[in-house]
């Protein structure tokens, strides 16, 4: 049997602000994972068929019955998981939140959805799924946003 890691993606979905000067709020899953109650990103698995970008917008669908634009790309990070020990390579957008159904059914292990600051996931830390949660939007929150392009699905070529 041969080694591999796990491809995912995750989204760094920023509230919307009308003021410049408020903490940002982010876009978090309460779910369960492994018996336990976590908090991630809207993140998931790559599916067959399927590009990085048209997975991180259908895992955010999925998990908070928002629809998102992407914006950008944040990042990959590699972790490997404590509870399970397989090795993830997260790749992370940014994305704007466009519409919200409320009335859409969500996964089956999303408990429900949060709008977090920095400073309420860092106060959750031993209930995060991964270090990468606190990460991603510490590296987001200092401008590391890349353009798209920086991710280019060549299946269709």
């Amino acid at each position: 049997m041969s080694w591999y890691p796990h491809q995912t993606v995750a989204v760094v979905v920023e509230k919307p602000r009308t003021d410049p000067t408020a903490t940002p709020q982010f876009l978090i899953v309460e779910e369960v994972s492994d018996g336990r109650v976590v908090f991630n990103q809207p993140a998931g698995h790559l599916e067959a068929n399927e590009s990085l970008a048209q997975a991180a917008v259908r895992e955010a669908l999925e998990e908070t019955a928002w629809h998102v634009e992407l914006t950008g790309f944040i990042g990959v990070y590699q972790t490997v998981s404590a509870a399970n020990g397989i090795c993830y390579i997260r790749n992370c957008f940014a994305a704007r939140a466009l519409r919200h159904e409320a009335d859409r059914d969500l996964d089956s292990d999303i408990i429900r959805t949060h709008w977090f600051s920095l400073p309420d996931l860092q106060a959750q830390q031993a209930q995060l799924r991964s270090p990468a949660v606190v990460v991603v939007i510490e590296d987001y929150l200092r401008g590391q946003v890349y353009p798209l392009s920086l991710v280019r699905d060549l299946s269709a070529t």
